[in-house]
């Protein structure tokens, strides 16, 4: 999940309003599922762009995404648009598809679906998609407005987002307060995670943290979670206290000293597509900043 310099927040909050894979577990209208099942069943829209995917026709398939607002699409952090999506998925030359439900989100008007892609090639290779799809109903017609996309990726996908890594209640500076003074018994720094519990990169970055070959890099971490809310604004102040801007998009992270003191925040939106990180990637970023053994 991501975001341009023109987008408030990464495709998480990216409009927000359009793309409802990014609705609150739990929000009226929502449900989930994490199978492979065929995907009518699902929703039938996507159905029509699949069969388009493996017949190839590019016609039909830039028909379902949406021209006004044109649909934005982000690629591996980059930002296309529907023509490049549609050459990426046409250039696979696909002989069949079968779609993993992720996250499926619904409400009047809107859908929002999360997919893992399992295509197989014409030249004979697999080839592994995750995709996030937001459609809008644009008068009789689903479109597609958005979609984040990600090639093969390398750290694991949540099968869902139950998890309530930023529960509403949490006080944040009483929970940073706590870390520091644990960080300082430890020796350890405090990793402050800015995000959401809509965030889904937020979800596969805490899935990383917990892999056993990341434990002697965590092991030099108190980690607090700060919520940022439904609307990116929630603790706004913490965001600044530590000068982590959030308009490049969640997670963002920050590691700070037993005593507060910055060691190092993300400015640029580094960890906001999460799912296409390598372990490599965020296992030196966490290596770089833990605490020299004393």
């Amino acid at each position: 999940m991501s975001a341009n310099n023109s987008t408030p927040l990464k495709v998480g909050l990216l409009v927000s309003a359009a793309l409802v894979f990014v609705l609150p577990a739990g929000s009226a209208g929502a449900h989930s599922a994490a199978q492979t099942v065929d995907a009518s069943s699902a929703f039938a829209p996507l159905e029509q762009w699949k069969n388009a995917v493996i017949a190839g026709n590019s016609t039909s398939l830039l028909a379902l995404y949406s021209t006004n607002p044109p649909a934005e699409i982000q690629a591996n952090g980059a930002v296309t648009g529907a023509d490049a999506d549609v050459n990426f998925w046409l250039g696979l030359k696909a002989r069949s598809m079968k779609l993993k439900i992720v996250r499926l989100t619904t409400r009047p008007g809107a859908q929002g679906i999360i997919f893992e892609a399992e295509v197989q090639t014409a030249d004979g290779p697999t080839f592994s998609v995750t995709d996030a799809q937001g459609w809008r109903l644009q008068g009789i017609e689903w479109r597609i407005v958005g979609a984040q996309r990600t090639d093969a990726p390398h750290l694991q996908q949540p099968p869902d987002m139950k998890k309530d890594l930023y529960p509403a209640d949490a006080d944040a500076h009483a929970e940073i307060r706590e870390a520091e003074k644990k960080a300082a018994a430890g020796h350890k720094r405090v990793l402050l995670v800015f995000g959401a519990n809509w965030c889904f990169d937020c979800h596969v970055l805490d899935l990383a943290f917990h892999r056993p070959d990341f434990a002697s890099a965590m092991v030099g971490y108190e980690v607090v979670h700060v919520d940022i809310g439904d609307d990116g604004k929630k603790n706004a102040d913490v965001a600044e206290e530590f000068q982590t801007p959030l308009d490049k998009g969640v997670p963002v992270l920050a590691v700070i000293d037993s005593n507060g003191k910055i060691v190092v925040s993300q400015k640029n939106g580094e960890f906001e597509d999460a799912r296409s990180l390598t372990p490599e990637a965020l296992l030196a970023f966490l290596n770089k900043w833990k605490p020299e053994p004393q």
